[in-house]
């Protein structure tokens, strides 16, 4: 099943593009429409960057460490011809001017480990049809590498993390918000999975890293979100809840109301 979240502002249905274009001082206000494969696609005419695509749709994504957020977001958007996938993980803050010892120690499923204010500003920026420079993260030196990627809007942007519903000013640019709902002995085998395979992290330092610091971050910050949530999705409903979703998305960019 698929349930309606806590917030349950009824936008998921009534969402066909994204309305009233916002614009930055250096966006035009004018606002055309071209044809792109069959598909009416909202342009913004940018002096600064250029005409870009004005994303039809702005997702948000949250749930706890391990709970297949990631996945769900390729799912949902399988199919869907541009998509622009924005990980809350890139936006840890900048650490260069801190010690490796003194990093090492940071807790990462903190709030304020987060650098919220460039996140909304690369967020406002792709909802304007601009390019951005996304930062790199490197979780082996718990830092932000020297490398950015250039990134457009898509058609639809997803912004997916564990907190990416905790601020305020984020969900303020969000169409939709999703909360993946996952067992949490589920999340802690993903996660010593991940962890020790893809980031080479030794087993006992990531158990006793999710006793101390995941584990009452998840039930403090990260579960308190829900309530920002439209649709809660559990885990063990995924075929069910991503093809509600899949055809809600793909009826959105095609320019179609499709209501639950």
């Amino acid at each position: 099943m698929l349930y309606p979240g806590p917030s349950n502002q009824s936008r998921i249905g009534a969402v066909v593009a994204r309305g009233p274009v916002k614009h930055s001082p250096n966006t035009d206000h004018s606002v055309s429409q071209t044809e792109n494969s069959g598909i009416h696609t909202l342009m913004a005419t940018n002096t600064e960057y250029g005409t870009m695509p004005v994303p039809s749709l702005v997702i948000g994504i949250a749930g706890g460490t391990g709970a297949g957020k990631t996945t769900i977001a390729h799912e949902i958007t399988s199919g869907v011809d541009s998509v622009t996938l924005v990980p809350l993980d890139n936006y840890y803050a900048d650490r260069s001017d801190t010690p490796m010892t003194e990093r090492e120690q940071i807790n990462y499923d903190h709030p304020d480990a987060f650098d919220w204010k460039l996140l909304r500003e690369h967020l406002l920026a792709l909802c304007e049809g601009r390019t951005i420079e996304m930062p790199e993260y490197d979780f082996s030196i718990h830092n932000r590498t020297d490398e950015t990627t250039t990134v457009d809007p898509g058609d639809v942007v997803m912004v997916e993390g564990i907190l990416t519903l905790h601020d305020e000013q984020v969900c303020e640019l969000l169409d939709i918000n999703l909360y993946v709902e996952t067992d949490a002995d589920v999340r802690i085998i993903r996660r010593i999975r991940r962890d020790v395979i893809e980031r080479g992290r030794e087993l006992d330092g990531v158990i006793s890293q999710y006793l101390s610091t995941v584990k009452p971050m998840h039930e403090q910050f990260v579960e308190p979100t829900k309530k920002e949530a439209d649709l809660i999705i559990p885990e063990g409903a995924n075929d069910t809840a991503v093809g509600l979703l899949r055809e809600q998305v793909h009826g959105v960019v095609d320019g179609e109301e499709r209501p639950f």
